[in-house]
């Protein structure tokens, strides 16, 4: 897909946040969402999505919603990194497939990164179920505590 467009509110993010799909929410709230990558490219990355806007990139979304993300994006990066202590956190957002975008509803990529460790490719591998529930449930705690 190309950088503008219309938005698919069929798209897998709009439909989790329907509740019309599965995810392993780490935090919410009314604004923002936020959960485990299923196809992560280290242990802890993270997603999080904007629900009150149909955005599909940065050049889409308003002001507050943008506000609203990053913020939320910053609270659940501090907590992943508490939980985790990796060497650095990667933050990641891409717009228009040419730029990697590959769920065209904005969202924010956190990505802990650990000294000597190479990134995975991301959709190659799926996640362990049992290893997200496990860490799903230690960053609920780490970010309701």
């Amino acid at each position: 897909m190309s950088l503008h467009g219309t938005y698919d509110t069929q798209n897998i993010f709009a439909k989790i946040i329907r509740g019309e799909a599965p995810c392993y929410t780490i935090y919410e709230d009314d604004d923002v969402l936020a959960f485990l990558d299923l196809f992560p490219q280290s242990y802890g990355h993270t997603l999080v999505i904007p629900k009150r806007a149909e955005a599909r990139n940065l050049l889409d979304i308003d002001a507050d919603n943008l506000t609203r993300l990053a913020l939320a994006t910053q609270k659940v990066a501090r907590a992943v990194a508490d939980e985790l202590q990796p060497a650095g956190i990667q933050l990641a957002q891409f717009n228009g497939a040419p730029a990697g975008q590959t769920v065209f509803h904005i969202h924010m990529h956190i990505i802990p990164r650990h000294e000597g460790e190479d990134l995975g490719i991301h959709g190659r591998g799926k996640a362990d179920p049992a290893e997200l529930e496990k860490l799903q449930k230690r960053l609920q705690a780490r970010l309701q505590g």
